[in-house]
């Protein structure tokens, strides 16, 4: 079917049984690759027993965790050995993994890659956790030299600290003081820097959660000059404007902030034109405590957004009202998320030889967003009572039935996913 989303009368599972699907779409199953499990060190926030059922939940077959929020980060070898034996067993989805770019581990870099990391993130700016410290000039040039020639990807958190003379006059429990906190021209400094670097290194960059588009300018601009560079949004940015954030609605932060509702539509607009690449989730969740809710402070709160359940929805109850189609939703949330990851050869697609990784879901069904539904740790998210259009009815992982009708199989049945040194496009 070679990413053609279809409708199919049934689906047959690993055992022969047959799975009436009546007129449901069949799809291949998404593949979020930008998921914060957080799993060891603080699975409080989150871990990966709840977050891959969340994930079978919403139709992702595949998800690839981020190096931080996790104690220890995935910055080192022995850490991402330590990653995978926590991960073991509580998996309902096959998971890929990301290791880190921090100060100083240059080294450790390429045997990670051997090890099989789908590449790397920093962050250009605080990430948030001590443990994770932002690279400087000096440091990313190191890495760069290491990435040389592996085939590997480094994906940037794009925003720089320009320390611009900001007066904290404004109301903390207002969404506005936050995001004037956070302009736009700290994303664009940043995609200016990582655009730079990868014209000079020819190593695969890519621009996570870009949230504002006056850096697309910069990054085609880039892609004309031969960068092998590519760019992500995620839900939160196509589905929430910054107008309608309510006074200490602080389930609503994250970082880069969410922008105007022009920005948006404007997002919108280069995702239609193929400017922007896919979309995942920054599923980036924390305790109840760290969104200090009590108070309602932006500028205290923690910054994420929980949405791993809900990607396919969410996505399609705005797109389909801006004319995407279903092929669309494969593009942008299985197809090229796959091939960021060097997953393309196994996931994404349905064709022979790829895994038979399936969503089937209910496009013209909708349903309320509740507590009571939500498989994901902590139930804080933005869209709690909202109504969505898409309603996941099975998922199916490697032609076996992980999730049905709000109903799990009884034992995790995902794998890790190890990514071979990719030098060609034609094999891993």
């Amino acid at each position: 079917m070679n990413g053609r989303a279809d409708r199919a009368a049934c689906s047959h599972t690993a055992d022969g049984q047959v799975l009436d699907v009546g007129n449901n779409v069949v799809m291949p199953g998404i593949v979020d690759c930008h998921v914060h499990v957080n799993e060891p060190g603080r699975t409080t926030w989150e871990g990966f027993w709840t977050a891959t059922r969340a994930a079978a939940a919403g139709g992702v077959t595949t998800i690839v965790d981020m190096p931080l929020n996790s104690i220890p980060p995935t910055t080192t070898l022995s850490h991402f050995r330590e990653k995978q034996q926590e991960a073991t067993g509580k998996c309902f989805v096959d998971t890929a993994f990301w290791g880190g770019v921090i100060p100083g581990n240059q080294q450790e870099l390429r045997p990670m890659i051997q090890a099989g990391v789908a590449g790397f993130k920093c962050f250009l700016i605080h990430s948030g956790v001590e443990e994770f410290p932002h690279v400087t000039d000096v440091d990313l040039h190191s890495a760069m030299k290491q990435l040389q020639g592996t085939g590997s990807v480094l994906l940037f958190h794009a925003e720089l600290d320009l320390q611009q003379e900001t007066k904290d006059t404004g109301d903390p429990s207002q969404y506005s003081t936050f995001l004037q906190s956070r302009p736009d021209v700290m994303e664009v400094e940043a995609v200016r820097m990582v655009t730079e670097l990868c014209l000079q290194y020819k190593v695969r960059c890519h621009i996570v959660h870009l949230s504002s588009t006056k850096s697309l300018k910069l990054i085609q601009k880039a892609q004309q000059a031969g960068a092998p560079l590519t760019v992500e949004t995620t839900h939160h940015y196509l589905s929430l404007c910054a107008e309608h954030i309510p006074a200490g609605a602080t389930q609503f932060k994250c970082c880069p902030p969410i922008r105007g509702a022009n920005n948006q539509e404007q997002l919108w607009s280069a995702l239609k034109a193929g400017q922007i690449d896919m979309v995942v989730s920054d599923h980036s969740p924390c305790t109840p405590d760290l969104k200090k809710m009590d108070s309602g402070d932006f500028t205290q709160a923690w910054g994420g957004i929980s949405s791993l359940q809900f990607g396919l929805p969410l996505f399609w109850s705005s797109a389909r009202k801006r004319g995407f189609q279903l092929s669309d939703v494969v593009r942008l949330l299985s197809r090229k998320t796959a091939q960021l990851c060097s997953l393309d050869n196994q996931k994404g697609t349905l064709a022979p030889g790829y895994d038979a990784d399936l969503v089937i879901w209910e496009p013209e069904r909708t349903f309320q967003v509740e507590e009571g539904s939500i498989h994901h740790k902590n139930k804080l998210t933005p869209y709690l009572g909202t109504t969505l259009q898409g309603v996941v009815y099975a998922t199916i992982l490697r032609g076996q039935l992980v999730y049905r009708e709000g109903s799990f199989c009884p034992e995790p049945l995902g794998k890790h996913l190890f990514i071979a040194q990719r030098k060609t496009q034609g094999q891993l």
